[in-house]
């Protein structure tokens, strides 16, 4: 039956648009998160958005699973595949539709990569503003999925802040126009609810997203600290005074050892911690607050305070920051990335806690983290040959995630729940909660076909929408092509 599926498959779409081969299924069995791997039964390499839209028409006739990936950086398993599906890579649909530097818009595909919106909208004065670490290799659409944020997200906000608008495939093969180029929208906030939703409801297929103004000015401050503390305590100090750093960044000594033998980074030497934060905007604004943000690092205890003097030091200090989960690599054979969220007010608690955990797991845990908003990224370095190595680690990184809980915090703050945190969830939402997601999701995916078995803890049934006209269609906010 599965030959016979592929052979349709084949069939539907034009020579070397499906790959069905061992090595071609090795290449695409995991995502960031390689601890977990599944071979699915075919991978589609659409290169218009009309052949992404027979593909999800095929599956949705055969009931046959599929999952959406483009650079396959998810860290939570999100973009594993489907035994027994298929995978949909939409690494070619990576044009740019429209490029408005009036109105500050750009339409891409969802398979741009999240680097180019900025150099494509650099030659106005615009950028696009999320910029995850994984910025240069990661894609729009799995931005989307996944609302990913980054280290200046404190000042301007996740992905759906910048999503006014996009084109989808829904997983019934209905395709949808959500939003538009307008920061203005009347009726239910249907862009804002496909943000985030880790590829369960379908596919976008182009995003229309808000590009800014370049900053005039960056002001970037490195400071290092004689501890993880200290360096925290400093946030705290930061944010209380009122100040709007673009970016506030912590490394801990492991992450900086990582760092520095990846892309030989200079940071203070013998630090604990070293302190990012990252001033922008208008000129005589810069200046008023680096006097305050300089008087509060005097305080603070630090170590030693360097300042950027010139954009290439301003990149130096940035690529150590941006390298650090793959530079674990170099200290590790296998990390396990945790993204859990605390209040700011509870950070110090917080890494003494994991710090008390790692010690108790005999493992070792680099903390590299979005100060600024709480968002803990604790790197857990494990062996995988170990015969109870995975688990140790899972089993810190779910007692991290238990914390994070209990502090009023978060299972995740950008990296998605995927397959890595889904049995977290009956632990932050109720069941009535949950079945209202599964509502939503079932108003979208009655066959739960779209990324099946992520972000829900149970194994999922088909729900079935309701009968006649698709709930999304009686809205008005659906066509049928």
């Amino acid at each position: 039956m599965a030959s016979d599926a592929i052979k349709r498959l084949l069939a539907l779409l034009p020579p070397g648009r499906v790959l069905a081969g061992a090595a071609h299924m090795a290449a695409y069995e995991s995502d960031g998160l390689t601890a977990f791997r599944a071979a699915p039964l075919a991978v589609v390499v659409p290169e218009t958005q009309d052949e992404v839209i027979a593909a999800v028409r095929f599956c949705h006739a055969e009931k046959l699973p599929f999952v959406a990936r483009g650079s396959g950086t998810s860290l939570s398993g999100g973009s594993l595949p489907v035994t027994n599906g298929i995978v949909i890579t939409l690494n070619r649909l990576n044009r740019v539709v429209r490029l408005d530097p009036i109105e500050r818009v750009a339409v891409v595909e969802s398979g741009m990569v999240n680097t180019h919106v900025t150099l494509a909208a650099q030659p106005y004065g615009l950028h696009f503003a999320p910029d995850p670490s994984s910025q240069s290799i990661c894609t729009i659409g799995g931005n989307v999925a996944f609302n990913s944020g980054g280290a200046h997200c404190l000042k301007y906000g996740m992905t759906s802040n910048h999503v006014l608008g996009l084109k989808a495939v829904l997983a019934t093969g209905e395709v949808v126009t959500f939003g538009g180029s307008s920061r203005e929208q009347v009726g239910p906030d249907w862009t804002g609810l496909f943000c985030g939703n880790e590829g369960l409801f379908g596919i976008a297929l182009e995003v229309t997203l808000q590009l800014l103004p370049r900053a005039e000015m960056f002001h970037t401050v490195l400071a290092g600290y004689a501890t993880l503390e200290a360096a925290g305590e400093a946030v705290s100090a930061v944010i209380a005074s009122g100040l709007l750093p673009g970016a506030i960044e912590i490394m801990d000594a492991l992450a900086l050892e990582a760092a520095v033998a990846a892309v030989h980074a200079d940071y203070p030497p013998n630090s604990a911690a070293v302190l990012i934060v990252e001033l922008e905007g208008p000129r005589e604004v810069v200046a008023a607050d680096r006097v305050r943000l300089e008087k509060i690092l005097a305080g603070s205890g630090a170590m030693e305070v360097r300042v950027a003097k010139d954009a290439a030091e301003r990149l130096a200090i940035w690529k150590g920051r941006k390298s650090a989960f793959s530079a674990v690599g170099r200290l590790s054979p296998d990390f396990i990335v945790q993204d859990g969220v605390v209040p700011r007010r509870k950070l110090g608690e917080a890494l003494k806690h994991i710090g008390e955990y790692a010690a108790e797991a005999r493992l070792r845990v680099a903390n590299v983290f979005h100060a600024g908003d709480g968002n803990l990224h604790p790197l857990i370095m494990y062996n995988g040959r170990e015969p109870d190595g995975l688990a140790r680690a899972e089993a810190l990184a779910g007692k991290i995630l238990r914390m994070c809980i209990a502090m009023g915090g978060s299972i995740t703050g950008e990296h998605g729940v995927g397959v890595e945190k889904r049995d977290y969830m009956p632990e932050m939402f109720t069941v009535d909660e949950l079945d209202c997601m599964k509502r939503v999701r079932a108003a979208f995916d009655p066959e739960t076909i779209a990324n099946p078995g992520k972000m829900f803890p149970a194994a999922e049934a088909p729900v079935l929408a309701q009968h006649g006209l698709h709930p999304l269609e009686k809205a008005g906010v659906i066509s049928r092509e």
